[in-house]
């Protein structure tokens, strides 16, 4: 499987607080069967102020520590990050400081991420423009956000605009709570998912669930659904990514 959404990455954002950290949820989520992983940390202007500089400079150690580790498993590592939807993305985009998960379709591609209460006046707007320059919003775990559990149509313009959507495996099974569950299941059968990812912060509260995940589409979709969300699609992504490092 491939992991397009995690915060693998050490005390830059509310994932991973150390590099012993990194390494257990790298460990849990290679031995589930994972074996791409992409850190995404936050860019969440205000909260996490992140740019391609401390992305890089973490990245970076957690790649020295993950080569220095006794783990003999195939694993390959790339960033970007998920970057919270607010004006000064423009200016962003503009000066060429946001990292990108890879290419689709000729469109660099975008890990945007609503506030969990609700989605901004505008946001269509803002998709808009980051559509006309050439950059095409992966909307992160939509089933989690508060907004559309209780109108689930405030997601049409983005699917009308062709927006991708990621949701998280611990949804499916359940971890989020039912709503999520119910909302993520919808979106599931109508085919209107792109990726599923873990969006993995901590190995005791938020670990990986790929694998549970993967299961759980399997039995209710079918393997062939389950091997294009987990593996065909996010491999697609990631291999596009220019930031990759491979252990072996």
């Amino acid at each position: 499987m491939i992991d397009l959404h995690s915060h693998i990455l050490a005390g830059i954002d509310d994932g991973a607080r150390s590099l012993v950290d990194s390494l257990q949820l790298i460990e849990g989520s290679t031995n589930s069967g994972v074996q791409k992983i992409l850190a995404t940390p936050h860019i969440h202007l205000g909260t996490f102020d992140n740019d391609l500089t401390t992305i890089k400079q973490a990245f970076n150690k957690l790649v020295s520590s993950v080569s220095e580790s006794s783990s003999s498993q195939k694993l390959s590592l790339a960033y970007a990050a998920e970057v919270r939807i607010c004006p000064e993305i423009m200016m962003l985009a503009s000066t060429q400081q946001l990292p990108f998960m890879g290419k689709w379709q000729g469109y660099s591609l975008l890990l945007l991420e609503f506030p969990h209460s609700h989605i901004p006046p505008g946001s269509e707007k803002l998709v808009d423009w980051l559509l006309a320059h050439n950059i095409m919003p992966m909307i992160a775990h939509p089933e989690r956000n508060r907004g559309v559990w209780e109108s689930p149509e405030l997601l049409a313009p983005f699917k009308e605009r062709g927006c991708l959507f990621q949701v998280t495996a611990a949804s499916i099974v359940g971890d989020f709570g039912e709503r999520s569950k119910e909302l993520v299941w919808d979106l599931l059968q109508k085919d209107e998912v792109t990726i599923v990812a873990s969006d993995m912060h901590n190995v005791n509260r938020r670990p990986s669930k790929m694998k549970e995940a993967f299961s759980a589409v399997a039995n209710q979709l079918g393997d062939e659904c389950a091997k294009q969300l987990f593996v065909k699609t996010p491999n697609l992504i990631f291999e596009s990514n220019p930031t990759i490092w491979t252990n072996q």
